[in-house]
């Protein structure tokens, strides 16, 4: 994935707190670009099983943004939930987030969360760290890169209010470079639909022809087919028009 990104990086952005426009800031150093969801089946595999693991679905995600860390490079202690109206007018506030790691890295690019807790101890007071964690990663409970493996952490409590202990830094990087993608889930939908025609014959998922196949238009018609009163998603899949 980061052979996707690798020729279209641009400087990371931060939300503006009070505005919620991206602005540049040198709380977040790294370099990153957004691939577009639905993609390619690569991308959109991923996207599926991003879906099953969290129980969120596909249109709730923001497209997956891949990431590069250079030496020193890092993200200074943030929240992913938003401070501002603007950014939770579309889907809301991020109520997870998946970061996948693409690459291995000698020493820092921790992911760490410095207020977690485990039950009555601080988390950081309950992960030994030996001298191969970066002294960043020794103020919280701290996740190293791993190629391959996949972190879940949720920012929002079930009942929708916000977590303050889901605060959490990316570390510097000390040794080697750091490649990691992101997709960040919302509470509603993150699409803009544009409105459709009763003529139109499309499917608006990419999983459409792998859900027809499984049965959904049968089991689920009201999303894969649609009603009277309102069009279905996958109604190519499912045959219920003409393309």
């Amino acid at each position: 994935m980061d052979k996707k990104a690798r020729d279209k990086l641009e400087k990371s952005m931060v939300a503006d707190n009070e505005s919620g426009k991206s602005i540049a800031s040198q709380v977040r150093t790294s370099s990153g670009m957004f691939l577009n969801k639905h993609q390619d089946d690569i991308v959109a595999r991923i996207e599926s099983r991003i879906a099953t693991w969290t129980f969120l679905p596909v249109e709730n995600g923001e497209a997956m943004q891949v990431l590069h860390y250079e030496n020193g490079q890092k993200y200074e202690p943030h929240f992913d939930y938003f401070h501002d109206k603007a950014n939770q007018q579309l889907g809301g506030h991020r109520v997870a987030t998946v970061l996948m790691y693409l690459s291995n890295i000698q020493k820092g690019g921790e992911t760490v969360f410095p207020d977690a807790e485990h039950h009555d101890l601080q988390a950081k007071d309950t992960q030994m760290k030996d001298d191969s964690y970066s002294d960043c990663a020794k103020g919280g409970y701290a996740v190293r890169p791993q190629k391959g493996d996949a972190l879940l952490f949720f920012s929002l409590h079930p009942d929708a209010t916000t977590d303050r202990y889901s605060l959490h830094e990316s570390c510097p990087v000390i040794e080697g470079e750091k490649w990691s993608a992101t997709k960040w889930i919302h509470v509603r939908s993150f699409e803009r639909h544009e409105p459709r025609r009763s003529g139109d014959c499309v499917d608006d998922d990419a999983s459409c022809p792998h859900w027809a196949a499984s049965g959904e238009c049968q089991k689920n018609p009201l999303y894969m087919v649609g009603s009277p009163g309102a069009l279905g998603y996958c109604r190519k899949s499912c045959r219920v028009c003409s393309s």
